[in-house]
C-alpha cells in the first residue's frame, strides 16, 4: 500500500484542518510515494523511536508529536532535529505525526481519556468548530460526569490505574476525601486549562505538565488537578492506531509499537 493510500485513511479520522494553527501534523519526512508494508507506532519521534524504526526496516514511523514544529533552517547531524531526519531520510523511512488534529476529532485523545475514566455527558473544553456528520461541537478536552462520584483520593488512583501510570501529581489533595463527580480531561498539556474547566463547572481537571503556579492557582480557586504527565495520558495513542490501521486501513499491513516507557521516575 502506498503512503499516500495510508494518508488518505488517516486523513478520514483525523483531517489535518483540524489541527491548531500552530501544530504541524502531516507527512514531515520521506517519500509519499513509498510502498508501505511495515509501520512503527510511537508517542514522540525521540531517537529510541527512529532508531527502533530503522532496526526493524519499518516503511513508516507514525507519532502523535510531531518532530518538527518550527521552521528548520538546516538540516545536518549537527542537532537533535537534524540528525534523526537524516537517519529516516536514509533508511527510506517516512514519517508522519498526527497531533492536535488527533486530540480535537470525535473519537480522538479526549474521548479515549474519558472512555478509560467512564466520564460520560461530555463537551469540548475548548471548541475548535462542528463535526460536519453531528452538528456537534469538537475540540480540544472534554468535561463531564462521572459514573458516579468518588472520592478526589480514589479518583486519583484511578486514573493512574487506568492509564498504567507509575504516580500522578496532585494540586488540591488536602481535600483528598472531596466527593467529584463532574471532571474536565485534556490530555497532553493543560495548564492553560483551568478557566474553560471552571466555566463547564469541573471539580478536578486531569491533565500533563501542571505548572507549579497553575496548579496551586487552580486549587485555590476550587478546581483540583490530577496530573499525570503529558506522556502518561497520550500514550493510548499506539494502542489505538495499532487497532485503527489493522482494522480500518489493512491488515495486511505488519505494525509493531514502541514499548511504553514513563519519561519520568520518582525516587
Amino acid at each position: 500500500m502506498r503512503c499516500t493510500r495510508i494518508m488518505e485513511e488517516l486523513e478520514k479520522l483525523a483531517p489535518r484542518a483540524c489541527a491548531c494553527s500552530w501544530d504541524n501534523p502531516g507527512l514531515l519526512a520521506g517519500r509519499s510515494d513509498k510502498e508501505i508494508l511495515k509501520i512503527l507506532i510511537a508517542l514522540d519521534a525521540d531517537d529510541g523511536a527512529v532508531d527502533m524504526a530503522v532496526r526493524e526496516n519499518c516503511d513508516l514511523l507514525l507519532t502523535h508529536h510531531p518532530l518538527i514544529f518550527k521552521a528548520l533552517k538546516k538540516v545536518s547531524d549537527q542537532d537533535l532535529i537534524g540528525r534523526r531526519i537524516l537517519k529516516l531520510i536514509r533508511a527510506d523511512i517516512s514519517y508522519y505525526a498526527m497531533h492536535t488534529n488527533f486530540d480535537s476529532v470525535p473519537g480522538g485523545m479526549a474521548d479515549l481519556a474519558v472512555q478509560r475514566l467512564e466520564i460520560c455527558d461530555t463537551v469540548p473544553l475548548e471548541i475548535m468548530g462542528e463535526w460536519p456528520e453531528t452538528g456537534k461541537a469538537y475540540g480540544i478536552g472534554a468535561c463531564g460526569q462521572l459514573r458516579r462520584p468518588v472520592p478526589l483520593k480514589e479518583l486519583a488512583l484511578m486514573v493512574k490505574e487506568k492509564f498504567g501510570l507509575p504516580f500522578v501529581n496532585v494540586y488540591g489533595a488536602e481535600e483528598e476525601d472531596r466527593l467529584i463527580s463532574r471532571a474536565a480531561v485534556c490530555p497532553g498539556s493543560g495548564k492553560g486549562m483551568s478557566d474553560p474547566a471552571l466555566a463547564l463547572g469541573a471539580q478536578v481537571l486531569i491533565t500533563g505538565d501542571m505548572g507549579h503556579h497553575e496548579g496551586i492557582d487552580a486549587a485555590a480557586r476550587g478546581l483540583a488537578v490530577i496530573d499525570g504527565g503529558h506522556y502518561g495520558l497520550e500514550h493510548i495513542f499506539t494502542d489505538f492506531m495499532e487497532t485503527y490501521l489493522r482494522t480500518q486501513v489493512s491488515p495486511q499491513l505488519t505494525i509493531i509499537k514502541a514499548p511504553v516507557s514513563y519519561p519520568v521516575t520518582a525516587w
